[in-house]
Order: structure tokens, then C-alpha cells, then sequence
């Protein structure tokens, strides 16, 4: 019996989903969506089935991110996109692994949905610009310049330096042994001066409302966070978006922390404590592209 293409490609309409909203709930979602669409659909006219699969999710995306902006805009704190489980292996794509990566989902944060969808869909999964442009709804010209703009703007803002597996799990595991001791001045010799914290707890969990800025500042911070007062204060190194990182509990609550590495230092710490957004994190999401 034939896999269904849905079925054959559903790895890859989930991540093209994820990578759209920042929310495996929300992409799952859009899946479901799709599935309802694609089964209304006369396949025998379909012929290149997984171009026709990414156009029906894009869609569906943008629509989903639509409804979503209002609660979006009325989300208590920083909002980060909601953490995956993922294996080692996601890691040897590197354009995959950068691409579904925190930093680079949060710096996607920053642009319009239909400049997304194009940034997205172009420079990840390489679709001509004709498929762009049947998926947005836009014309072939004015998907060349939005896929401009977006690529401008995320290169002002998407990390400056690529490090190795090996360099990232180094600096992630001295920054987790940093935290278990809550040591101030170890946890300052792991980070940049102007490193950048920004917590999530969507207003469920104890989490700073904005960004924190400066080592020493972060650094306080996370060594109270690391004290040895809380009972039982392990951490965990876990592979999350395809990147080494940390996972543990405060005050019996689950957090994880994904961390940016630049020139051997972490230029950002992304701490992630809203548990409708930890939901994820027993079984590896599966990322295609």
C-alpha cells in the first residue's frame, strides 16, 4: 500500500508550521488544518504533491498567526517560542539546526507574518519564488523584494558567529556546572559583558517581565536561581532546537535555557519557564527539511 504523501512529508509541514509560529501546539494545529484540506482535495490532479502540502500549510499558518497576534500582544512578559526536544542528529543539517534554533525563531519574531512565511520558505526549504508566491498570495515580483527586506533585517539581527557542536556543548556545560554551584564570579567568567537575558513565564510562572542586560546583572540573577538553598538543584544537558542546553527544576517548577555562543562566551540566555510551553520535552520533536 502507497504512504500517503501527507504522511510521507508530515515531518517537514510540521517544521515549515513550527518554524511560521514558534509553537509546536499551534503547528500541530495547522496540521490538523491541512490534513482536512488535503483530504478534500483531488489527488490525482496534484502534481507535485509536496509543493502543494508546504502551499496548504503556509496558509494555514498565516491564518493561524492572524488570530493568534491579539494574544500575542497581550502575553504577560517576554514571549519565546516554545522549546523542542530534539535529537544530536538535527544538528549535523546546520541550516536546519540554525533555523529552528531560539535565537533565530526569536529574531523571526520580529517580522510581519507574510515576511516571515517568504524569509522562511526561500532560505530554509529553498522553494522557488513562483511556490512563494502561490503560498502567500503574493506576485512573484513582490516576493523577490519581501524575500529582500527579510533577509536585510535578519541578518542585522541573527547571531554574528558560528561555533561547533563541540565549542557550544563546552560553554553550555561550564555555564550548567556554573549554575548548580550559583557561584557569582563563575558564572561571570562564562558570559559576555553585554550578554542579554530574556525570561519567559507567560505570566504562570515567577520569571522577569523584561529583558535583563549586563553580566553582572544576569549573573546575580542566576546564581539566586542556582543558591544552594533550593533543595535538590540538578541540571540536566538536553539538546533542544537542535543546540545543547540545559534543563532543570526551581522551586519544584521545570525550566530549560538555551544559550547563544559567541567568540567562546554566551551572548544570550533564553530561560524558559511558562509550563504550557514544557509540554514537549519527553519525546524528540522529528524535523525535516
Amino acid at each position: 500500500m502507497t504512504e500517503s504523501p501527507f504522511v510521507a512529508h508530515r515531518s517537514l509541514l510540521f517544521t515549515v508550521a513550527y518554524e511560521l509560529l514558534g509553537s509546536a501546539a499551534d503547528a500541530e494545529d495547522v496540521l490538523q488544518e491541512s490534513w482536512l484540506r488535503w483530504a478534500d482535495v483531488d489527488h490525482a490532479q496534484v502534481r507535485d504533491p509536496r509543493a502543494y502540502l508546504v502551499r496548504i500549510v503556509t496558509r494555514q499558518a498565516l491564518n493561524r498567526r492572524r488570530a493568534l497576534s491579539r494574544s500575542r500582544e497581550e502575553y504577560v512578559g517576554e514571549w519565546l517560542p516554545e522549546p523542542l526536544l530534539t535529537s544530536p542528529d538535527v544538528a549535523d543539517d546546520v541550516e536546519l539546526a540554525e533555523s529552528v534554533s531560539i535565537a533565530m525563531l526569536t529574531v523571526l519574531e520580529t517580522l510581519g507574518p507574510t515576511e516571515r512565511a517568504v524569509f522562511v520558505l526561500r532560505e530554509v526549504f529553498d522553494l522557488a519564488y513562483g511556490e512563494i508566491a502561490e503560498a502567500t498570495g503574493k506576485s512573484s515580483a513582490a516576493v523577490r523584494q519581501i524575500a529582500r527586506r527579510a533577509r536585510e533585517h535578519v541578518a542585522a539581527r541573527r547571531p554574528r558567529m558560528q561555533v561547533s557542536r563541540t565549542e557550544q556543548q563546552v560553554v553550555v556545560e561550564r555555564f550548567l556546572a556554573s549554575l548548580r554551584t550559583g557561584r557569582l564570579h563563575e558564572l561571570m567568567e562564562v558570559m559576555a559583558p553585554d550578554v542579554v537575558l530574556i525570561a519567559d513565564g507567560g505570566g504562570i510562572a515567577p520569571a522577569v517581565q523584561a529583558p535583563v542586560h549586563g553580566v553582572e546583572s544576569v549573573a546575580a540573577l542566576l546564581a539566586r536561581a542556582g543558591r544552594p538553598a533550593v533543595a535538590a538543584f540538578e541540571t540536566t544537558t538536553v539538546w533542544l532546537n537542535g543546540a545543547p542546553a540545559g534543563r532543570f527544576e526551581i522551586e519544584g517548577e521545570p525550566t530549560v535555557v538555551s544559550v547563544v555562543v559567541e567568540d567562546g562566551l554566551i551572548t544570550r540566555v533564553y530561560l524558559m519557564r511558562n509550563p504550557r510551553k514544557l509540554t514537549r520535552l519527553d519525546e524528540p520533536a522529528e524535523l525535516a527539511r
